[in-house]
This record gives C-alpha cells, structure tokens and sequence, in this order.
C-alpha cells in the first residue's frame, strides 16, 4: 500500500456500520507497532490505525 492508493476501511476503524472507501494520506514505518495507515474518507473523516485493518481496493 502506498500514498494515494484506494482502500476499504475496517468498521473497528472507522466505527461505522460497514467497511468504507478512503484515500492513503500517509503511510508511516512504526517502530512501535510496525506499518501504519493514515486515510481520508470521502467524507473527510480521517482515521489511522495498522495495515491489518486495510484492504487496498483493486
């Protein structure tokens, strides 16, 4: 996954009802918790969390 990929976002995520489409706005290499995901939704919502709860849109 990279900047400026589309991504469904995990509803453990976002906390709505289902997964969600967003944009990569960054992807950060954490030392702490390993690669981590910064995506805007359409609605302009923004949320971060690890690559586990993203899958890239084909």
């Amino acid at each position: 996954m990279a900047k400026n990929d589309y991504v469904m976002v995990s509803p453990q995520v976002t906390h709505y009802p289902d997964w969600e489409k967003g944009q990569i706005i960054e992807v950060e290499d954490n030392p702490w918790r390993g690669t981590v995901i910064v995506v805007r939704m359409e609605n302009g919502d923004v949320f971060w969390d690890v690559e586990d709860y993203f899958e890239k849109v084909a």
